[in-house]
């Protein structure tokens, strides 16, 4: 294994490989390591709204093959990573956070001892997150939307409050995580591919995730072969899509 590359040498060296050799297996170790790193991925207010399932077993990856239609970068692959999203846990993530403010502060503290930063992220934790995530069959967050629209007349508010909006936060989430995952794996001169196409009900039952999870994207990995990489890089001029205001 060559040098762990620097985050530049890593972002260039990326690609989207569909063809892995099979006679260069990867380390299961050095994969988990790299979903470590995806865990430590930006994401929103703290609340980690994701899973990570890392597929080392072969005949799990075969069963999976079919449901991304056979396709050269999920038959071929060593491993897989399914990025899960789970915003049917943001009560658990909440508790969670308000558990570590805690450790951070300690527990119990009267409010006319806390410090204005532990009010205001206990009450973040406490009240706006269950506002914007709580919901009963689409109502509330009609509601909430409504609210919110008025609101907004009169001064600047988030306004991404609804199920629907809430879901994309999620996955925007677990995007991110996603594509810390790959640039670490290319770093250590492994190679992946993120795979948007996939019956994605049909892995979920298959690995019997809960109803409220939903899969974000199923990243097949390995060391490719030089066929893999299908082409030179192309990219719209960057004129085109960079703007400076």
């Amino acid at each position: 294994m060559s040098q762990e590359k620097t985050v530049s040498e890593a972002i260039h060296y990326r690609r989207s490989v569909r063809v892995y050799d099979a006679q260069k297996p990867i380390d299961t170790s050095i994969v988990k390591k790299c979903i470590l790193q995806a865990a430590l991925a930006p994401n929103s207010s703290n609340m980690q709204l994701w899973e990570f399932y890392h597929i080392t077993s072969k005949d799990i990856i075969d069963k999976i093959v079919p449901f991304c239609f056979n396709q050269n970068a999920a038959r071929t692959a060593q491993q897989l990573v399914i990025f899960v999203s789970r915003k049917d846990l943001w009560k658990k993530r909440a508790k969670a956070n308000l558990s570590f403010l805690d450790t951070t502060f300690g527990a119990n503290n009267p409010k006319s001892k806390q410090s204005s930063r532990e009010k205001v992220t206990r009450n973040y934790y406490g009240k706006i997150i269950p506002f914007a995530y709580a919901d009963f069959f689409g109502i509330f967050g009609y509601f909430k939307f409504l609210l919110i629209l008025v609101i907004g007349l009169f001064k600047p508010i988030y306004r991404q409050v609804r199920h629907s909006d809430m879901r994309i936060v999620a996955h925007k989430t677990c995007g991110l995580a996603a594509e810390n995952f790959m640039i670490s794996m290319a770093a250590e001169g492994y190679d992946t591919c993120p795979m948007e196409g996939s019956d994605t009900w049909r892995v979920k039952n298959l690995l019997g995730l809960p109803f409220g999870s939903e899969i974000n994207m199923i990243v097949s990995c390995g060391i490719r072969k030089p066929e893999g990489v299908y082409g030179e890089r192309f990219r719209i001029p960057f004129e085109d899509v960079y703007r400076e205001v």
